[in-house]
């Protein structure tokens, strides 16, 4: 019997709770598609993006909802 066969039996008898959070695991150690400069890019998006919300440069999550709404009515 294999490693990965024994793997595969395991893994279908996990509860399915257990099931994902073994998926989202080993999701986060596939290797990235983003090249290191989009990362970079990434993450000083997001950076400056938290400066915003912390100056207070955001919208409110409600007047995003109401507009998110009128765009899935169209």
């Amino acid at each position: 019997m294999s490693t990965l066969f024994e793997i595969q039996d395991a893994v279908a008898q996990l509860p399915g709770d257990e099931r994902k959070a073994l998926q989202v695991w080993l999701d986060s150690q596939a290797d990235s598609d983003m090249t290191p400069l989009e990362e970079q890019r990434l993450l000083r998006s997001l950076d400056d993006a938290v400066r915003d919300l912390e100056a207070g440069k955001g919208v409110p999550i409600n007047d995003v909802r109401n507009r998110v709404a009128t765009w899935a009515s169209k």
